[in-house]
């Protein structure tokens, strides 16, 4: 397809009838041994209008007229990306994780509104990316928008901040529920639902609940690194979602056409399945790492894991008792490690007391996060995790979620570790090595994993940056994602230090000084 002085396109076919007809400001050029070369206006109506007509290539006027505001540039993927999703009001990104495609979204969505062509945005996405990725993009790369996250325990909190008229509401996947009236009224006609596999499940209320507040005319763009990756049944709920007309009336109908039965509860995927599944989630797009040759080779990204109500009681008490033992003394840097370790053991789940006790407390939203980023991944994964019983926690819940691990800590002897890293490089499984940092930090080599898990900072820059190069180093041929949990601000801020490559003990007086006096 040609591109003509930046105003037309000019497109071959042996049809031309069918693009005359559909599209109003096109004409004839020349016929040529039955290819004939049919002149179109070069605007997004017409655009979107060559993309149903089943064209394939059709450049976007976006990457004419935008300036492609923010603080980066976007790297080529990024454009073909946002391209594709302003020529199709239905559609998938399936752009693998660390690609940027939050922010290929956000330049969409962005030009969109400057046409007029849409009003207002809601992203519906995880609690754990809301305020570290949608909201961090937003003010990246689209800070003249107006932006708010509604999520708030109060839920007249939450319908107001649906009802400003803000460009972008960003929502996780349960409030959506609570505040259905309200989106319904908002005049949102683009939904964006980052993480999609949320849906996967077209019987659950979560899905009933958006399906009856995407309408007709709402555009709607689906977004997963993992479509399916568990099983081909997991693709029917994203096209009845998203494109509805390209899914079978009745899941049963769909699930004879993509598995066999072999006994009463066991199924297998046919030989077709994936294509089957190909062809109904479409219109799509997807870029690997490795095709993204101007990737970064290692992406820095945070996620967010609230502390529970009984973590947020604990932590605030032992703030309390150190700022009161503070009082009128001199700080040292050991006293400042020992407590900030309390506090940090409380965000990860497990404290231990004077008396060598242990404190549980509920950490399922951490927990739910470590899964949540293990599911995006292409490749297998590193987890480390500061705390020896947390380690177990940790263990103890993937386990359970059906996903293979092995523990790398002190109690692992040298023979056992190396056994356990050869079959992580060579074999399948384990899937995920959940290390305790200062057992891995150095020598060992382990890129059969592209994502590196920090359940929890630790306060060494020298330690954090070794852990991460187990992953990033000769013989990895994928582009890292280095994803750092948080849940309280000193987390926050350790982490800044540790990216910093300033050694976080240089500061660890002052990040605990401003931590028990806020």
């Amino acid at each position: 397809m040609q591109i003509i002085d930046n105003k037309a396109l000019v497109v071959r076919t042996k049809n031309p009838g069918r693009i005359t007809a559909a599209i109003e400001k096109s004409a004839e050029l020349s016929e040529n041994e039955g290819i004939t070369e049919v002149a179109v206006h070069w605007g997004l109506a017409e655009a979107q209008a060559l993309c149903k007509l089943g064209m394939k290539r059709v450049p976007s006027p976006i990457e004419r007229d935008y300036a492609w505001p923010g603080l980066y540039k976007p790297m080529s993927h990024q454009k073909e990306t946002a391209s594709f999703f302003t020529l199709h009001q239905r559609g998938f990104c399936f752009n693998e994780q660390g690609t940027g495609k939050t922010a290929a979204a956000i330049w969409a969505a962005d030009y969109l509104l400057n046409l007029k062509a849409i009003n207002r945005v809601l992203v519906i996405c995880p609690l754990s990316i809301m305020q570290p990725a949608w909201q961090a993009d937003l003010f990246k790369f689209a800070l003249h928008r107006s932006v708010a996250i509604a999520y708030s325990t109060n839920p007249k909190k939450r319908r107001e901040l649906i009802q400003s008229q803000t460009d972008f509401v960003i929502i996780n996947f349960d409030g959506v529920e609570i505040v259905q009236e309200q989106i319904a009224a908002g005049g949102f006609d683009l939904i964006i639902v980052d993480e999609a596999n949320a849906y996967k499940n077209s019987k659950t209320n979560r899905f009933k609940v958006l399906r009856n507040l995407v309408k007709p005319t709402t555009w709607l763009w689906m977004m997963t690194g993992t479509p399916a990756s568990q099983s081909p049944l997991d693709a029917y709920g994203l096209a009845k979602m998203c494109v509805p007309s390209r899914a079978p009336a009745f899941y049963g109908a769909y699930r004879d056409m993509v598995m066999y039965q072999l006994t009463r509860f066991r199924w297998i995927a046919k030989p077709n399945a994936e294509t089957v599944v190909y062809d109904m989630l479409q219109p799509a797009i997807r870029f690997t790492k490795k095709e993204c040759l101007d990737l970064p080779e290692v992406t820095h990204t945070s996620r967010f894991a609230p502390l529970s109500a009984q973590q947020l009681k604990y932590y605030k008490q032992l703030k309390k008792d150190f700022l009161f033992s503070a009082v009128g003394e001199d700080v040292s840097a050991v006293n400042a490690a020992a407590n900030l370790n309390k506090l940090l053991q409380i965000a990860c789940g497990a404290v231990y007391t004077d008396n060598k006790n242990v404190i549980e407390f509920d950490v399922s939203a951490r927990l739910s996060v470590v899964e949540e980023v293990i599911s995006e991944a292409s490749h297998k994964v590193l987890v480390f995790v500061p705390y020896t019983h947390a380690i177990h926690l940790v263990n103890e819940y993937l386990t359970k979620q059906g996903i293979h691990c092995e523990i790398i800590n002190g109690e692992v002897s040298v023979g056992k570790r190396t056994e356990i890293f050869k079959r992580f490089q060579e074999e399948e499984n384990p899937q995920v090595l959940l290390i305790q940092p200062q057992a891995a930090a150095h020598g060992v080599t382990l890129t059969a994993a592209n994502v590196v898990i920090w359940y929890a900072p630790v306060t060494s820059s020298e330690v954090y940056l070794q852990a991460n190069a187990r992953v990033h180093r000769q013989g990895q041929k994928n582009p890292v994602t280095v994803v750092n949990i948080e849940g309280s601000p000193v987390e926050t801020k350790l982490y800044a230090a540790l990216q910093s490559k300033l050694d976080a003990h240089i500061k660890l007086i002052d990040l605990y000084k401003n931590e028990i006096s806020s």
